[in-house]
C-alpha cells in the first residue's frame, strides 16, 4: 500500500551508485564513488545549456554591474 505508492518519491537514489559485480566493477576501471562522481560533474557541466536571457535585462544587468563597480574601491586582492 504505502510504501510502495511513495516509494518513487520518498528516497533519493544516487546515480553515482555502482551496484555492478566486484569482477565488472574491476573491469570497468574500479572507478572509486569520488572518480564517478568527478566524471559526472564535467560531463554535466560540459553539457550544460543555460536557459538564455532577453538582451535587454542582460544589457540592463551589465550597466548595473559597471555601475557598481565604479562606485567601489577595487577589492582586487
Amino acid at each position: 500500500g504505502h510504501t510502495l505508492q511513495n516509494f518513487e518519491t520518498a528516497f533519493a537514489r544516487s546515480t553515482e551508485a555502482d551496484n555492478n559485480s566486484f569482477e565488472q566493477w574491476t573491469d570497468e576501471g574500479s572507478l572509486t564513488s569520488a572518480q564517478r562522481a568527478n566524471t559526472t560533474w564535467k560531463r554535466m557541466l560540459a553539457e550544460y545549456t543555460g536557459p538564455g536571457l532577453d538582451e535587454a535585462i542582460d544589457a540592463e544587468l551589465q550597466d548595473f554591474i559597471g555601475r557598481r563597480k565604479a562606485s567601489m574601491p577595487d577589492a582586487n586582492y
